[in-house]
């Protein structure tokens, strides 16, 4: 599966962005999908995660009760809600597909990536 995420910009701190993530392919109903994002001189780092159905949502400790993730299979979408925004959010976002059940925390597990969607937050 193809992915293309957008929705990223300027915003300032308390403010909202909704992430969208495009994906192309008939089977993207099979992938369970992550956010993942990366600071500038950062490793990159799990945002959040849903399953292939939905039915299965988890979050980092950092954006855990700002942001909601969801998906809509029939559209070939996935979503990051992110509310509450805080400069520390400032970083390039990704959307991933994966196919394996290793950890969905294991980014080496995801077989689709996204170019990124930046994402700034000024104080």
């Amino acid at each position: 599966v193809q992915l293309q995420a957008s929705g990223g910009g300027l915003v300032q701190a308390g403010g909202s962005l909704r992430l969208s993530c495009a994906a192309s392919g008939r089977t993207f109903s099979n992938y369970a999908m992550g956010w993942f994002r990366q600071a500038p001189g950062k490793d990159r780092e799990f945002v959040a995660y849903i399953s292939w159905g939905g039915g299965s949502l988890d979050y980092a400790d950092s954006v855990e009760g700002r942001s909601t993730v969801s998906r809509d299979n029939a559209k070939n979408m996935v979503y990051l809600q992110m509310n509450n925004l805080k400069p520390e959010d400032t970083a390039v976002y990704y959307c991933a597909g994966r196919l394996g059940v290793t950890s969905y925390l294991d980014i080496s597990g995801y077989d689709s990536w996204g170019q990124g969607t930046e994402v700034t937050v000024s104080s």
